[in-house]
This record gives C-alpha cells, sequence and structure tokens, in this order.
C-alpha cells in the first residue's frame, strides 16, 4: 500500500508526528490510532509499529499480542512456531522476533488512571508489536528505517533474561544533591570518572555531531558512557573546553543502591517509591518535580525515580543531575 491507500484504509486519522530520512523513507504516527506507519522511498508502506496500550488488538494464529504479560505471549508464540516448524529469535530487547513472520515483539511499562484521575505508572510491562515486510524481516532494528521509529543500535543488547541484583549484594551509595553521588562529583572529566570507578572501562560510549544533517562532520561531542561493572550510566555535558560530568543514571537491575529519607531508591517497586514521594509531598516535607517522561522526582534536588523492565515487570532506577541539568525523559 502507498500512503494514500493506508489513510484511506485507516479513514479518519491525522498524522501527529513525522520524521523523513534522506533517502526518502518516513514514518507517519497516528497516535489516535495507536499506530507508526514506516515507508520505504516511493510512499510505500513497510512497517508498522502497534503501541502497547492505545493501538488495536493484534493476533497471529490466535494469539492475541497487544497489551498482554510479555512472557505469557512469548510462550504462546514458540508453541505456535514449533507447531509450524518456524524459527523463533530474540531481538535487542530481549523479547521474540520471528523472521518468517516479520514480527517482532517488544514491552513498555503500562500506565493507569488513579483514584485522582490522573495518569500513574504501574509495576507491569506490558507488551506492544512491531510487523514488517520480508525485506526488514531478518534484523528489524537494524534498519534505517526501524531507526526513524525507534533507534536501539546504540542501547545494551539484551539476550532474553532479567537479572535483578539482590538487595545486599549491591553496593551502598551517598548521595549529596546536585553535588555527589557515591564516589562521582558532577563536574568531572571523562578520565576522572573512570578512575573514581576503579579503572573500569566503559561497555558503550554514545555521543552526536553538532546537527543530524552534518552528524559525519565536525567535533564529535561525547555524551554518554555505560558501565555495566558499576551499573550505571555517566552522562555528559560541554563544559571548560570538554565533556563533564553533569547526571548519573543508577541502574534498576544492577546499580549501587542509594537510600534517601528512608527511601531505598533503586531496584524498587515504581509505584511504591512514587506513592512515598506523593506522601512526602502532601504533607508539605517536600515538593515533586515531573520529568518529561512522567517521572516524579524532588524539586530542587534535580532527581528523578525512573523505571527500568525486568522481564514482566519494572523495577525503580534514578536519574541524580547536577543543577543545570535539564531531564529528557
Amino acid at each position: 500500500m502507498d500512503r494514500d491507500e493506508v489513510r484511506a484504509a485507516l479513514g479518519e486519522v491525522s498524522v501527529s508526528s513525522f520524521q523523513a530520512a534522506l533517502d526518502g523513507s518516513f514514518r507517519e504516527s497516528y497516535d489516535d490510532m495507536g499506530l507508526t506507519a514506516l515507508y520505504v522511498p516511493g510512499m510505500l508502506l513497510a512497517g508498522v509499529a502497534v503501541h502497547a496500550e492505545t493501538g488495536p488488538q493484534v493476533s497471529l494464529a490466535g494469539v492475541e499480542l497487544m497489551d498482554r504479560v510479555p512472557s505469557e505471549v512469548s510462550a504462546a508464540l514458540h508453541r505456535v512456531a514449533r507447531g509450524q516448524g518456524v524459527r523463533v529469535g530474540v531481538n535487542r530487547d530481549g523479547d521474540p522476533e520471528i523472521a518468517a513472520w516479520g514480527l517482532s515483539m517488544g514491552a513498555v511499562q503500562a500506565w493507569e488512571t488513579s483514584a485522582e484521575g490522573y495518569p500513574a505508572r504501574t509495576d507491569r510491562a506490558i507488551t506492544q508489536a512491531l510487523v514488517v515486510a520480508p525485506e526488514l524481516a531478518d534484523d528489524p532494528y537494524a534498519t534505517d528505517l526501524v531507526t526513524l521509529w525507534r533507534d536501539i543500535r546504540e542501547e545494551p543488547v539484551n539476550t532474553g533474561g532479567w537479572p535483578v541484583t539482590a538487595d545486599q549484594d549491591r553496593a551502598r551509595w551517598e548521595w549529596t544533591p546536585l553535588e555527589v553521588v557515591g564516589p562521582l562529583r558532577f563536574g568531572m572529566t571523562v578520565d576522572e570518572v573512570i578512575a573514581a570507578l576503579g579503572d573500569e572501562e566503559p561497555a558503550d560510549r554514545r555521543g552526536s555531531f553538532p546537527h543530524y544533517a552534518f552528524r559525519r562532520y565536525g567535533q564529535w561531542n561525547l555524551e554518554e558512557e555505560r558501565f555495566d561493572g558499576a551499573g550505571l550510566t555517566a552522562h555528559y555535558r560541554l563544559r571548560d573546553g570538554g565533556p563533564r560530568l553533569a547526571a548519573v543514571t543508577v541502574h534498576g537491575r544492577t546499580g549501587p543502591q542509594v537510600v534517601h529519607d528512608g527511601m531505598k531508591l533503586i531496584g524498587q517497586k515504581v509505584t511504591a517509591l512514587d506513592a512515598a514521594l506523593i506522601e512526602r509531598a502532601e504533607r508539605g516535607d517536600m515538593s515533586l518535580a515531573i520529568g518529561c517522561s512522567g517521572d516524579l522526582g524532588i524539586h530542587g534536588c534535580n532527581m528523578y525515580i525512573r523505571s527500568a523492565r525486568a522481564g514482566d515487570g519494572m523495577v525503580s532506577e534514578a536519574r541524580f543531575c547536577d543543577a543545570d541539568w535539564e531531564d529528557h525523559g
């Protein structure tokens, strides 16, 4: 189908976002339908991302794919695939990917409406799906077209396991708001961060060029380094002629434990931490801040409780920032 045929098939649909690549491929998101359409040059449909909670229900060989417990969908897909002699692989998120069917599963955090009527995070992960044409099916997330929707090429690869370090096995770190988290002080150079972490080399580095259109030209700027041994990501901002530490994300599944005001911030139920923060705010002990992704934090401290997937559930992680950091989700 071309774009006009897709729009006609969907009926009255509005484009909520659009992004094009230099080769003429592009994506269109239809938020009122819970879909993102991916088009190759010539405006031909080559993939559809179906959003977890707002997209239509999709089934394959009797298996309902959407808005379900990930492990249940995975087990059902494996059962059907065995019966048909089809190979089931694992995508970069650790979810089933079946090239013969052009299907790649995924999962996101589930939200619900609170008793007060506002959106609230849950501790559950729910399924979503990406379906693609045969030419993209072998490794969808490695293709330039799919990265227009979600670029995970530089994210850590999950092989399908979700280990969560027991609390008693985590290091204990202190946090001084806007200044220090564990051995890391905001303003450190890259070499100082590595030294503070016991000379651990980063598992991955990410950065960018000054402008997307000129991404292969100019000075590449380091933006973050991931340290799997320490269980954290260091975020940098250019200052004083080079990258300086400006924020630290402590990973929920593997990072050190940080305690604030009696609250364990890492590896906990997200709903319990959100409730504790709201309770303290209602008592007047603190004011809440809300990040771009709906993460709750402590106003004036530039700290946000984030969430990380752990199989069928979610656990808490936290981003600690200096005074000038702006949370971008």
